[in-house]
C-alpha cells in the first residue's frame, strides 16, 4: 500500500488531474488536486490508487467565483452556479441565516449566499424607487419568481418574505437605527449595509436620506456587534461621507469624476476600506446595454430569454456619465492599493428598468471590464476569488489550498492570459459535488 493510500482513505476521493491551476492568487506548479467530503484535501502530492480521476487536460482549474454585490433569489442562485459563481453576497434582501434556513433547505443546485439583511435606509428612500408598484402585499417581481418554483420552494419563499417584511423596522432616529441593526443581526445578517442615495444618478433626485448622525450610529452599533458595514454610494461626495462614518467597504464606485478625485482616492485608501465598483452597473446607468455578452453563446445557452432581454437593455438614468471616467477612477484606486472586489448589483428577477445585468454572467463581464480598465487578468480573477473571501471573512473559500471548500470551476483555455476564457466553463463543483451547468 502506498503512502498516498495510507494518508487518504479509498472511499470518496476524487482527483482532478492534468489541469493548470490558478489558486486564487497566482498560477501554481501543481497539476492536480484531491477532493474528499466537500473539501480539498491536497494540492499536488501522490494520487491514491483508488481515487476517481477526472482528466482536466488543456483546462484551467480555479476557485469558485464570488459576486460581492447582488440582490438574489432561488432562481438567481441557480443561474449564478451555472457560470461558476459559487458564492453570492446579497446587499439587501432575505438570505440571512434565518432566511437561508427557511428557503434553501435541501437545495443542492444553488450557489451559497450571505446577506446584509434589510439595509439601513430612510422611509421611502433607496431602493424603493426601483421596485414595481404594488398594493402593499407581495410585490409583482416576487410573484413572478414564485411562478417558476416548486410548491416547496414557493412556500419557503413566501415564509421568508413574511419573515423579512412583516413589521419592517422604520429608521428615522438614532434609536431606531440601533434597533434595526440589532434586528438584522438577530436574523443572522452576515454584515450590515447603509444607503446614502439622494437619487440624482438614479434619475430621481430628492430621495430621502438619513442624517449623518443616524447613519454613524448604525455603523458604530454594527461594529460593536463585530459586523462589517458597507455603504451604497454613487457619487464622490457620498463616498467621502461614508468613509468619514467609518464604513468598511463601498458597494459602488462613484460615477462622477470630480476635480478632487485624488482626494477621494487618498481618503478611501487611508481608511483601509475596499471598493466593489460594479462597473457593469455604471455602464448600464450611462445607457450601455450588455448586448455583446447577451450574444455570446456561452451566455445565452445558460440563461432564459427573459434574462437575455434584460442584458440587452440598460438603466440609462445618467446618460451624461462616462465609462472612461469609471475606468480611470477604478485604476486610481487599484494603483493606490485599495482592494477592488467583483460585484454586479444584479436584481433578484428580470426587471426591464434594471437592465444590463444577469446573475453569474455579469461576474465574467465585470472581470472583462476590469481588464479593459487596466487590470491584468490575474488581478481581475483575484478580485472575484481570494479578495472578496478575505474582505468578508469567508476563510473557507476563494482559494485552492488544502482544507478549503471544494468550490471549483474548470474552464477551457487560460483566463489568466485571456480573461474571456473564464466563460468557457467545462465543469463546476460546489462543496465537491459536480453541478449541471447547461
Amino acid at each position: 500500500m502506498s503512502s498516498g493510500e495510507q494518508r487518504y482513505p479509498m472511499a470518496g476521493v476524487t482527483a482532478i488531474t492534468n489541469a493548470r491551476i490558478f489558486d486564487g492568487e497566482k498560477v501554481i506548479g501543481a497539476r492536480h488536486i484531491l477532493i474528499q467530503g466537500g473539501t480539498i484535501i491536497a494540492v499536488g502530492g501522490e494520487i491514491p490508487a483508488h481515487a476517481a480521476v477526472i482528466n482536466a487536460e488543456n483546462a484551467m482549474l480555479m476557485p469558485g467565483l464570488m459576486d460581492a454585490h447582488v440582490h438574489t433569489s432561488i432562481g438567481g442562485l441557480r443561474d449564478a452556479l451555472k457560470f461558476g459563481v459559487t458564492t453570492e453576497l446579497e446587499m439587501n434582501g432575505g438570505f440571512t441565516k434565518k432566511g437561508r434556513e427557511i428557503q434553501l433547505q435541501n437545495l443542492s443546485d444553488v450557489a451559497d449566499v450571505r446577506s446584509a439583511g434589510m439595509a439601513v435606509t430612510a422611509p421611502g428612500g433607496h431602493p424603493d424607487e426601483l421596485l414595481p408598484d404594488h398594493d402593499g402585499g407581495i410585490p409583482d417581481f416576487v410573484l413572478k419568481e414564485l411562478e417558476k418554483l416548486t410548491e416547496k420552494e414557493r412556500n419557503a419563499m413566501l415564509e421568508a418574505f413574511a419573515h423579512d417584511h412583516d413589521e419592517a423596522p422604520q429608521v428615522t432616529t438614532i434609536e431606531e437605527a440601533v434597533k434595526h441593526v440589532h434586528t438584522q443581526v438577530e436574523n443572522g445578517a452576515d454584515y450590515i449595509k447603509i444607503m446614502i442615495e439622494e437619487g440624482t444618478v438614479m434619475g430621481v433626485p430628492g430621495l430621502p436620506v438619513l442624517s449623518e448622525d443616524i447613519l454613524k450610529a448604525a455603523v458604530r452599533e454594527a461594529h460593536k456587534l463585530n459586523k462589517i458595514v458597507l455603504a451604497h454610494v454613487l457619487t464622490a461626495d457620498s463616498s467621502l461621507s461614508a468613509i468619514q462614518m467609518g464604513v468598511d467597504g463601498l458597494a459602488h464606485l462613484f460615477i462622477d469624476r470630480p476635480e478632487s478625485t485624488s482626494e477621494v482616492v487618498a481618503t478611501i485608501k487611508d481608511s483601509g476600506a475596499f471598493v466593489t465598483p460594479c462597473l457593469v452597473l455604471n455602464a448600464s446607468i450611462i445607457g450601455n446595454p450588455a448586448s455583446e455578452l447577451a450574444g455570446d453563446p456561452r451566455v445565452n445557452s445558460k440563461l432564459s430569454p427573459e434574462w437575455i432581454d434584460i442584458l440587452n437593455s440598460s438603466f440609462n438614468t445618467y446618460p451624461q456619465g462616462s465609462l472612461e471616467n469609471s475606468f480611470k477612477s477604478v485604476m486610481d484606486l487599484h494603483k493606490a492599493g485599495v482592494d477592488i472586489l467583483v460585484g454586479t448589483d444584479v436584481s433578484p428577477v428580470p426587471l426591464h428598468n434594471l437592465g444590463g445585468l444577469a446573475h453569474g454572467a455579469s461576474v465574467h463581464h465585470e472581470m472583462q471590464l476590469l481588464v479593459k480598465a487596466g487590470f491584468t487578468p490575474v488581478e481581475a480573477l483575484q478580485s472575484a476569488t481570494s479578495k472578496p473571501a478575505r474582505r468578508f471573512g469567508l476563510q473557507d473559500r476563494g482559494r485552492i489550498a488544502e482544507g478549503m471548500r471544494a468550490d471549483l470551476v474548470l474552464v477551457e483555455g487560460d483566463p489568466t492570459t485571456n480573461i474571456s476564457d473564464s466563460l468557457s466553463i467545462q465543469a463546476v463543483w460546489l462543496k465537491g459535488a459536480g453541478q449541471q451547468i447547461h
